[in-house]
This record gives C-alpha cells, sequence and structure tokens, in this order.
C-alpha cells in the first residue's frame, strides 16, 4: 500500500508543479476583430487597421509578452503546442506590423543573422520574443522546438507565415483543451482548398509546405494516406484516381485584407 500511496503522492505533486496555461481571450479578442475570412477561403488580416490602432498594438505587445513570461517547459504538453503555436503566429503579425505595408513578408530581411542566405529571404532569423532566458527566432520556434518536441504534421496548419499560400491565420487562439480537434479542423480546410491540394490533368499539384517539410509528413504513401484523411470524399476520390505528383506552389503574396 506504501508504495502505491508515494505513487499517487509524486503524480500530485508533478500535476501541482505545471503552470496555468497563459489566457487565451486577449488573442481571441485580436483575431476575431483584424481576421476575416475572405470569399476565396483565405483569411485575411487587416494590417493597415491593425497598424493604425494603438490600442491593438499595444494589446499585442501585452499579449505576446504574457506568453514570454510563461514558464512554457512546466506546462502539459497540449498547452505547450498552444503557447508555441500562438506566440510564433502573434510574434510573426508584430513583424509585419513593424514594416507595413510590404508586400511580402519576404521582403523584410533578419537581423543580426551574419551573412547566412536565409537572412535576405524573410525575417524568421531575427531574435523577436525571449522565453524561459532564451531569445528565439521565428525560425527557431518552428524548426528547432515544434517540429523537434512535437513530430506532429498537422503544426504546419496551426502557423501563419502572413503569407496567401500558407494555412489560415485562425480567428481564435489555439488551446489545449481542443487543440486535437482544431488542428483536424485546420488541417481540413487546408487540404481541401486549392492552395493545399490541387488535382490536375497532369496530377496533383500540392502546396509547397509538402515539400519543405516532407520529413515530417513521410514518404509518398504516408504523404497520399495524410491527404485522403482530411480530404472530401470528391477529393479524395480524385487523389486515389492519381499516382503522380506533378509539382508544387506557393504564393508568398500578404494575406492582407482588401487583396
Amino acid at each position: 500500500m506504501r508504495p502505491l500511496i508515494g505513487a499517487i503522492a509524486a503524480l500530485l505533486t508533478l500535476g501541482a508543479a505545471h503552470a496555468a496555461e497563459p489566457d487565451p481571450r486577449p488573442w481571441d479578442d485580436l483575431l476575431s476583430r483584424r481576421v476575416t475570412m475572405a470569399a476565396d477561403g483565405v483569411a485575411r488580416v487587416d494590417y493597415a487597421g491593425w497598424k493604425a490602432s494603438a490600442a491593438d498594438r499595444a494589446a499585442l505587445d501585452a499579449y505576446i509578452a504574457s506568453l514570454e513570461r510563461t514558464p512554457v517547459s512546466t506546462l502539459p504538453r497540449d498547452a505547450q503546442f498552444a503557447v508555441w503555436a500562438n506566440l510564433y503566429n502573434a510574434a510573426t503579425v508584430r513583424v509585419i506590423l513593424a514594416r507595413y505595408p510590404v508586400r511580402s513578408i519576404r521582403d523584410i530581411r533578419s537581423e543580426g543573422a551574419g551573412f547566412n542566405p536565409k537572412a535576405l529571404i524573410g525575417p524568421w532569423l531575427t531574435k523577436v520574443v525571449t522565453v524561459e532566458g532564451r531569445r528565439l527566432s521565428l525560425d527557431e520556434i518552428e524548426n528547432a522546438i515544434l517540429r523537434v518536441q512535437f513530430k506532429d504534421p498537422r503544426l504546419h496548419y496551426a502557423l501563419n507565415c502572413a503569407s496567401i499560400g500558407c494555412p489560415n491565420l485562425m480567428a481564435r487562439a489555439w488551446r489545449a483543451s481542443t487543440l486535437d480537434a482544431d488542428l483536424d479542423a485546420a488541417a481540413r480546410l487546408y487540404v481541401n482548398h486549392p492552395r493545399g491540394v490541387t488535382v490536375t490533368a497532369n496530377g496533383l499539384r500540392l502546396s509547397s509546405i509538402y515539400d519543405w517539410y516532407a520529413s515530417d509528413f513521410g514518404n509518398s504513401a504516408q504523404l497520399r494516406a495524410h491527404l485522403l484523411r482530411y480530404a472530401t470524399p470528391d477529393l479524395a476520390t480524385r487523389i486515389r484516381a492519381t499516382s503522380r505528383i506533378a509539382g508544387y506552389d506557393y504564393d508568398w503574396k500578404l494575406n492582407a485584407y482588401g487583396r
């Protein structure tokens, strides 16, 4: 009996050590007012209105600061994912607002990255946040944290890089309580949109995400299984009718409202 009591006590201690998940409602509020689903199925962000509003810029800064203060490593797994995904998206919006108007996020160069060629085609190497004493870039959040720690290809549907070709910036924060269902919903939304999967007479034209992060989606058979899992019945039938990937596409234009 004593070992069992000790095990239960250890579990209770572990649970008590978890920090509270940051309140997602400030991010919900900003997203609900500044993100609009356009008729073409691409979520557009009102960067112009957001930049013009000192209150909304301050609210964004305050929300990012609240995530930076969070001891993320002490959170349960799903809450950690939600924090990192929300922080990536919020920090990306702030990067755009600092330079808006721009035609594309790729027009913004990274700072402090030396002679790394990647610094010339986007801001992803700039250190933009500090979490648990560590200065981090967007690239590190995605590739050194989320991809390494979670190994779930659906993470690519959670991150928005301020581009038309990217999965939508959803009008609601990611949260632990609904994470699995929300990731599945985001995957379905992207796979069934032409910028995710298009079936042509020459084969499948896919988002470049499936090429850039091929190791996350697996081999050809595994990628097809992934697409079929989220495709509508009609799209699934057309995917099964072709075995060829004809190419990859990605639209880097800014996902700005009115474009």
